[in-house]
């Protein structure tokens, strides 16, 4: 594919839902080869939501009373192409971006996933690094594309496993599919030699029971779990504060069953927390979103399945950089909206909330955005 190519002119659907207006002047702040946004925050990774679909239903993400079985999803025509993904991705490769981290819905549901693959672990920052190339998935169809996605070039993949016991599991993912095939998924792409980590989702009166069945799982693995604080993105999961088990709490239970310590952040704005077992048995990380907010390190753009920019994880409203994109743009035009986006940007959302000064607004939900 070549640098610089305009995609041609294709017929567009109107996009229904509200859009930011993309600035169209003004400076474009950088600093160290990254755009810096209001707060001086660098961007250095970028999240790209390649489908809404999902063949679970989480209680906490898709809720079956929100997401039923005639919901209706975004034809393939609205999704971005994989080229128009691909140039995006270098723009901000160009500017900053170090990581890219494909989510979903359900990424792997995303027919010719690997192809992309293929072509964004080719992109190289321009000091000739390769880019940290992730990627986020549920587990269920992992066994079936793993060796093609190391072969592709993918690094590292995290898997959602919310219990290893099958009724808390099963009752997560609201589908019946079982946890036992999610561990069999990560332990066929650990042998295939893509790193693994763990997500897990802790909501109180549900799954607490599980954090130390988790840990033990993964210890002397080399599969890193990291415990998520339960959160309220979206509408959807009905989200109450009382609902979060705390990061604090997720590692007292761990550390009252093996000895452990903190360990320092590998990279700024860096999510997790990381701690390690004393006697060498690995690590695992803990991810305090709504109890320790990161909103001052968040490094963070998404790219939505239908050419939306958002600028945080709790945002309503994202910029439609599509209608550029199918409107026949250069690349400089394109790279000027995408800079004055991120130097316009001064979002913290969490910051707020934990000041009682969160702005009252309807959420885009976690299926269209990722984690």
């Amino acid at each position: 594919m070549n640098e610089g190519r305009v995609v041609p002119v294709r017929p567009v659907r109107v996009i229904t839902r509200p859009a930011l207006p993309i600035p169209q002047a003004g400076e474009i702040r950088r600093e160290g080869g990254a755009w810096r946004d209001r707060l001086g925050r660098p961007l250095t990774d970028l999240r790209i939501s390649v489908t809404d679909h999902c063949n679970f239903r989480c209680r906490y993400c898709m809720p079956k009373e929100k997401f039923a079985k005639n919901h209706q999803f975004l034809a393939m025509t609205e999704l971005l192409t994989f080229e128009e993904i691909l140039r995006v991705s270098r723009i901000a490769v160009r500017n900053g971006i170090e990581k890219i981290r494909l989510t979903g819905g359900e990424p792997l549901l995303r027919k010719g996933i690997e192809g992309l693959v293929a072509d964004l672990a080719q992109l190289k920052t321009p000091a000739g690094k390769p880019i940290d190339l992730a990627m986020t998935t549920n587990g269920s169809l992992l066994v079936r594309k793993a060796e093609a996605l190391k072969a592709a070039g993918l690094k590292r993949v995290t898997v959602s496993l919310d219990a290893i016991d099958e009724e808390i599991f099963q009752g997560f993912n609201d589908v019946g599919y079982p946890a036992a095939k999610v561990l069999e998924a990560i332990d066929f792409a650990q042998k295939t030699g893509l790193k693994v980590k763990v997500n897990t989702v802790v909501k109180k009166g549900v799954n607490e029971g599980e954090i130390v069945r988790i840990a033990e799982r993964f210890r002397g693995t080399g599969v890193i779990p990291r415990f998520i604080e339960y959160m309220d993105v979206g509408n959807a999961n009905g989200w109450r504060m009382d609902e979060v088990v705390p990061s604090r709490e997720v590692v007292s239970r761990i550390a009252e069953r093996w000895p452990v310590e903190p360990m320092a952040h590998t990279t700024p704005g860096e999510t997790a927390s990381r701690w390690r077992y004393t006697d060498g048995s690995g690590e695992f990380g803990v991810i305090s979103s709504v109890t320790q907010n990161f909103c001052r390190t968040c490094s963070r753009v998404r790219l939505s399945m239908e050419g939306r920019l958002y600028l945080c994880l709790f945002a309503s409203i994202g910029y439609d950089i599509r209608t550029m994109l199918r409107g026949g743009c250069t690349e400089k035009e394109l790279e000027d909206a995408f800079g004055r986006i991120w130097t316009n940007r001064e979002d913290r959302y969490s910051e707020l909330r934990a000041l009682g000064a969160a702005p009252e607004r309807d959420k885009v939900e976690m299926n269209y955005i990722g984690g």
